[in-house]
């Protein structure tokens, strides 16, 4: 079988940091090169580099090409407001002596920590489960591996298959996830968001797993738009809903998910895609890119110090430590 080469969204290269453009992917392959941590917050704020984990490992070597400035961190810290791994590693990276030695371990940890996960994670999945997911958690939207779609790789000798929602505005799903699942050799079946439903109702899913950009103190999760109508669809039909995040996604100083705070993303994500226009001229827009699942919604939470099942403010803290 042909070995597929590990896809790497982040490169750091001593004097410079390479991010792959996921807004090109799958038809091309293109890296941008950063200098500053200023090009770092371009980056990040327009979506050449997303999902939290990678957004937060992006934001630590930009505080290493800032060298450490306080401008550096205010550019950095207001590139997006949701993903708390942002706010996380920027934390994390002030009270660092060696900056490249703090960023590179937050980088390596977030590998291993969504290796972990994934075989927590996987340890929940079915014989030949077929797996829906929602945007892209995997190894693009990480350091590497994944969270959601680290529990899909560590369970691809059960024989799994993944179903992918196509995730508008930005079709991550269609574009990101759909490819890892292809370059990987993991069966996978593209469908439009609003299919969802239908395929439960037909039983044709047996567990959703997502990922998360901001986890609550009671259990409560913010994640890609779209998440939330994922979970009440899985309630209503029986589908055990998991959530795959790392410690870093955690923010127990928010209490609820009402605190959690939601980007509001440009019209033209909504209007059309790249040159395309689908929508007329003048008709209002909301883009909000994340929606909240309540914790009474999800099944557990998995992260790599543990799964906390029918998570709650208790499950959270005892998790944390």
């Amino acid at each position: 079988m042909k070995k597929t080469k590990a896809v790497e969204p982040i490169r750091w290269r001593g004097d410079r940091l390479e991010l792959l453009d996921q807004r090109f992917l799958p038809n091309k392959t293109v890296y941008v090169t950063c200098r500053t941590a200023e090009q770092v917050a371009r980056a990040i704020r327009d979506m050449v580099v997303r999902g939290a984990p990678a957004i937060g490992c992006a934001a630590a070597f930009g505080v290493v090409l800032g060298k450490g400035s306080a401008k550096a961190h205010e550019v950095l810290r207001k590139s997006r407001p949701t993903a708390v791994n942002l706010f996380w590693a920027l934390d994390r990276m002030k009270g660092a002596k060696d900056l490249e030695a703090e960023a590179r371990a937050i980088y390596q940890e977030d590998l291993t920590a969504n290796r972990t996960m994934g075989k927590l994670g996987a340890e929940l999945i079915p014989e030949r489960a077929r797996i829906m997911t929602h945007c892209n958690a995997g190894a693009l939207a990480t350091a590497g591996y994944g969270t959601a779609l680290g529990v899909v790789r560590s369970a691809k000798d059960k024989k799994i298959s993944v179903i992918a929602c196509e995730t508008r505005p930005y079709l991550q799903g269609a574009r990101l996830t759909a490819w890892e699942c292809v370059q990987e050799g993991i069966p996978c079946t593209l469908i439009t968001d609003s299919m969802a439903g239908h395929l439960m109702s037909k039983g044709d899913v047996d567990v959703v797993v997502v990922g998360a950009d901001r986890i609550a103190a009671n259990g409560d999760v913010a994640n890609k738009i779209g998440t939330y109508a994922l979970a009440v669809l899985a309630k209503r039909h029986g589908v055990p809903f998991y959530v795959a995040a790392p410690i870093s996604t955690f923010d127990p100083k928010i209490p609820d998910g009402s605190h959690i705070p939601i980007e509001e993303r440009p019209a033209d994500e909504v209007t059309g895609y790249r040159k395309l226009r689908w929508a007329p001229k003048g008709v209002a827009v909301r883009n909000p890119a994340f929606d909240v699942t309540p914790a009474e919604l999800i099944t557990g939470i998995i992260c790599e110090k543990g799964v906390v099942l029918a998570p709650n403010r208790e499950g959270i803290r005892k998790l944390l430590g």
